[in-house]
């Protein structure tokens, strides 16, 4: 049968036939995202009440589209920028969840799953296809639900590690040949370009690390070329760490978990990255809920985890997840890292943001968190603390000192209101603040 998997092909409306009012539903998610299955399945009209459940998909979102709201109930694991409107008004839900827990969801049947839509490698001579750039949460679907189906593209690399899927147990597909999505870097900003020689400072050889995608961990991965022995364990990865591979700065050599291979739970990034991963068995891809786990995190020596937040307040509460009670992304596996790398031997877990919003005109440094901001790390949980004007390391530290290090760091034009702001909410004496 793998050789002439075609022959087993039907279009995509015929895939999508299986789907029925009142069920859950899983969908594959970024790169992997199967776009013409989920247009076949809006294309529909005769369906109510179906829930999506899904973490970032890419493209747009036509089961969110205004008016689509009692046919399909879209209910996102982690945001991205297609449901964000949709979820502010309510057409679609969000779970706060981490990603070390979402398989969970499906495997225990907290969750039950009557159908999940994948996108999928051709098989190969053994019958087995690869989830290719995401095998995250979708490996526990592909267990877990009643029925699957796929699109199957040519362009999807074939990846490594615990991510196959039988192809007998794909009950049908579509047979593609189309580009993945693809998310292309940004130009560097002079800020994300400090703070990624700060961080990268912190950075020792021989360190593991984990980063997610964006400016500030580019412009980090862009300023390691000079260290030796650097392992990669992490949720993603994109474009840069290929850089690393190639100038040799990333080895894997000493880590512990997944020794000489960069382990991994999906990617997000270009055709480069795609034909990186493709057929290589340096890249493991295993679910989220093993990547992500803390007891195997911390046996890695000096996991450096990179992640991004929008405001901490002054006692060291991080919001990453939403503006206000709007939600921007979610959980994910920022908590999963941080603490994981707080307990590996020589870890360091780093917040890194811009010390301004909204073109240098608010603080993302705060006396309080806006009202509906969720707190995604604890005060507790949070470590070093990075911007364009410093590192500082909150662990140990009290209140008072937490916020005279925190306004060290924070942009000079706001240091003077956030240190009276800061004596006022807490009676703490007021002092002096250096420019």
């Amino acid at each position: 049968m793998p050789n002439n998997w075609k022959s087993r092909s039907v279009s995509a409306a015929d895939v999508v036939s299986v789907a029925r009012s009142g069920t859950n539903v899983f969908v594959h998610g970024a790169a992997a995202t199967p776009t013409p299955l989920l247009e076949a399945l809006c294309a529909r009209r005769d369906l109510a009440d179906v829930r999506l459940y899904h973490l970032h998909t890419a493209g747009t979102a036509p089961f969110a589209a205004r008016g689509r709201e009692n046919e399909f109930r879209s209910v996102s694991l982690f945001t991205g920028a297609p449901l964000r409107q949709a979820i502010a008004e309510n057409r679609a839900d969000f779970v706060p969840i981490f990603l070390s827990d979402i398989p969970g969801l499906f495997l225990s049947g907290n969750v039950p799953l009557d159908l999940a839509i994948l996108q999928v490698s051709p098989p190969d001579a053994h019958g087995f296809c690869s989830l290719g750039t995401s095998c995250d949460a979708a490996k526990a679907a592909a267990e877990t639900a009643r029925v699957v189906v796929a699109e199957i593209n040519e362009q999807m690399p074939r990846t490594h590690g615990n991510n196959v899927v039988p192809l007998e147990r794909i009950h049908a597909f579509v047979a593609t040949d189309r580009p993945l999505h693809e998310h292309l870097p940004g130009v560097e900003t002079a800020v994300e370009a400090r703070i990624g020689e700060i961080v990268a400072g912190l950075v020792e050889d021989g360190s593991t690390l984990q980063m997610g995608i964006g400016g500030i961990p580019d412009a980090v991965l862009a300023r390691l070329h000079d260290k030796h022995d650097l392992g990669i364990h992490t949720e993603m990865f994109s474009d840069r760490v290929v850089d690393l591979v190639e100038s040799g700065a990333v080895t894997n050599r000493l880590k512990t978990v997944g020794a000489g291979r960069i382990v991994t739970s999906f990617i997000n990034g270009t055709r480069r990255l795609f034909d990186f991963v493709h057929d290589n068995p340096l890249v493991a891809f295993y679910p989220c809920d093993w990547t992500n786990d803390t007891s195997v995190i911390r046996k890695n020596p000096k996991v450096v985890a990179i992640n991004s937040a929008i405001e901490i307040d002054l006692t060291g509460q991080v919001c990453a997840d939403s503006i206000g009670h709007r939600i921007f992304s979610g959980i994910g596996g920022q908590m999963d890292f941080i603490r994981g790398a707080a307990l590996s031997r020589g870890g360091k877990p780093i917040i890194a943001i811009p010390s301004t919003a909204a073109g240098g005109k608010i603080s993302r440094l705060v006396v309080q968190l806006n009202a509906g901001a969720g707190v995604v790390t604890t005060r507790g949980h949070v470590h070093w603390v990075v911007t364009e004007y410093g590192a500082v390391n909150l662990h140990g530290k009290s209140l008072r000192e937490r916020g005279d290090a925190l306004i060290s760091i924070a942009h000079p034009d706001f240091r003077a209101e956030l240190r009276r702001d800061l004596s006022q909410a807490r009676s703490f004496p007021s002092k002096p603040v250096l420019a």
